[in-house]
């Protein structure tokens, strides 16, 4: 027989209602679906292994834009860059972000309570309707977008506290706020999103990393970042944070001049799976399926209806592109089907995926960062568009086109579906026009010179 005061302790436990759920979304810049130990990097990348190990890996995340402005516009949205005003980089010259209506992943947290704060770099627009603390952020640090562009404002809110920021402290400032906020809301539900400046060059690593990696300065500064996915670790342990934070990881989209894209075809910039396909993990011991590999195609854009389905938020008020993946975090489901993912580069679009397919239809008729060629740099439909199975040809190196042709017509059929919902106008016009002027005499799989 029990006591009365065992009965009553077990019975409160019983009927106590669960923690919110605190969310943390890492998201480095430029680093490549190769770059991790778990995804098969040489680089150290313990903590990460870690996570991955205790949590879930995925290996088919494709983020929404080859390039940064656009694929964080799609991941604060989960809608497709296109649809939201941030279809290319943003500049400091720029004035504009986020179009207006567009809601944030912050903002739906924050109307549920959450504390929130954006630590990294933004680049979704620095001046003042643009700033996180217009885009439900309580508070901001870091650097309004790239490192390489300038002024390269380090700022508080929206207070510039140095003109010119110092790149090599950077990681570990970032890293001392975010454990901050933590601290600081260990007993509120919280949202912490994290995007790191780095790997974007130019690259630069605190003391304590610079020249221990031997594979240099870009094994130097990924190190340095695993480190601080441990130092968030050990705050949430510090504080019994675990069981009741989800944490993410991601990047924005593929590797730039250094770092690796693994098997896949392409870089940062480039429509390719190298220039799009990114490291995803998820880790939440008890929530979280421990040590799974998941093989079903997500997107960065899934993160959105994902965590208000997680939540308890309400779903946003425009539709999402993105959809909510908890059965493949828990396990209960190996694979999700889903609708046509299309790939963005600008204001073309110039492939879609539908599982294991994915379809080449239009391309630059020169390369990512090569000059422009006579003429100026033309997006151009291609004669004969290309089918890849990327499970089976992950370097996207044999077209099976011919083999396909109903997979073709499916899926170039769905593109024209989805390009009439509510994208702007110009954006299937522009589809329209590429499909009925010009076409690439190149043949399949041939790189303009």
């Amino acid at each position: 027989m029990i006591s009365r005061r065992t009965f009553l302790a077990t019975s409160a436990a019983a009927f106590a209602q669960p923690k919110p759920l605190n969310v943390i979304l890492m998201y480095a810049d430029d680093l490549g679906w190769g770059d991790l130990g778990c995804y098969g990097s040489p680089l150290s990348t313990p903590h990460l292994d870690r996570a991955a190990a205790e949590g879930m890996r995925f290996t088919h995340c494709i983020s929404a834009n080859p390039v940064c402005s656009p694929s964080r516009a799609a991941l604060l949205t989960g809608r497709y860059p296109t649809r939201v005003g941030v279809p290319r980089v943003l500049f400091p010259a720029d004035r504009s972000g986020l179009a207006e209506g567009e809601q944030t992943l912050a903002q739906i947290l924050k109307a549920k309570g959450y504390k929130t704060q954006c630590v990294g770099k933004w680049h979704l627009g620095h001046t003042p309707p643009n700033l996180p603390a217009y885009k439900g952020f309580d508070h901001y640090f870091g650097i309004p977008y790239s490192n390489d562009m300038n002024p390269r404002w380090l700022m508080d809110d929206e207070k510039v506290v140095e003109e010119q920021a110092t790149l090599e402290t950077l990681t570990p400032r970032y890293t001392e706020r975010a454990i901050r906020f933590i601290d600081a809301n260990a007993a509120s539900p919280f949202f912490l999103y994290f995007p790191h400046t780095y790997p974007h060059i130019p690259l630069a690593a605190s003391p304590a990393f610079r020249g221990k990696s031997p594979y240099g300065i870009y094994g130097d500064v990924v190190s340095e970042l695993d480190n601080s996915v441990g130092e968030i670790m050990k705050t949430l342990k510090k504080h019994g944070l675990e069981k009741n934070t989800l944490f993410l990881f991601s990047s924005d989209n593929g590797p730039w001049y250094q770092g690796s894209a693994g098997r896949l075809r392409g870089r940062k910039g480039m429509t390719w799976e190298g220039g799009v396909r990114v490291p995803l993990i998820a880790w939440q011991p008890g929530r979280v399926a421990k040590g799974k590999v998941c093989q079903s195609l997500v997107s960065t854009m899934d993160i959105v209806p994902t965590v208000c389905a997680m939540t308890g938020a309400a779903k946003p008020a425009k539709a999402t592109d993105g959809i909510d993946i908890t059965a493949l975090l828990n396990g209960s489901k190996p694979a999700l089907e889903r609708d046509v993912l299309l790939y963005f580069d600008g204001e073309n679009v110039q492939c879609a995926r539908w599982g294991q397919w994915k379809l080449h239809f239009s391309r630059y008729n020169n390369v990512t960062y090569s000059p422009a060629p006579a003429g100026g740099r033309k997006n151009i439909y291609l004669k004969n568009p290309e089918l890849y199975n990327v499970v089976t040809d992950p370097d996207e190196s044999f077209d099976v086109a011919a083999g396909n042709p109903q997979v073709v017509q499916k899926i170039i059929a769905r593109v024209e579906e989805i390009l009439q919902t509510d994208f702007p106008a110009a954006i299937s016009q522009n589809y329209q026009s590429q499909k009925n002027g010009e076409r690439s005499p190149s043949p399949a799989g041939a790189v303009s010179r």
